[in-house]
Formats: C-alpha cells, structure tokens, sequence
C-alpha cells in the first residue's frame, strides 16, 4: 500500500476523531490535562497548548468532523 496524501489526510482525520471523542473526567484529568490555565503573561507552556488545542477541536470541531466523516465514508463505499 503506498503512501498517499489521501492516506495521510485519512490519518489526520482519524486522530481528531480521536481527539474529538476524548473524555474529559474519565481520561485528561487522569493525565492531569484537566481545564487549561488561561494565563496572560504570554508564558504558555506546552501542556497548556495541548490542552487548549483538545479543548479547541473538542467544541470547534465537532460539527464539521460529522460532515467529513460522512463524506468520507460515502467516498470509501463508491470507490472502494
């Protein structure tokens, strides 16, 4: 199977799919990735970025996943 950039979009959809589903109390707060600290100071660390980012594609994300992974599944049943 060669490495195509439908492959490494279909990639990249699967992991915020993963991203999407990840449970807030019963999987980042065992990690210790709970509510990320909104701090001004411009001094963000990494683990407040990644925090933010889950956050972000969490409520930003949710809808506009639906749609892709509908088309992509109508995409995969047509053509294989």
């Amino acid at each position: 199977m060669a490495l195509s950039f439908y492959a490494l979009l279909e990639a990249a959809l699967l992991v915020l799919n993963g991203i999407a589903i990840l449970h807030r109390e019963r999987f980042l707060k065992k990690y210790g990735l709970g509510a990320p600290s909104h701090s001004f100071d411009g001094s963000n660390s990494v683990k407040d970025q990644l925090v933010s980012l889950i956050f972000a594609v969490q409520t930003v994300m949710r809808m506009p996943l639906i749609a892709i992974n509908i088309v992509v599944i109508v995409f995969k049943l047509i053509l294989g």
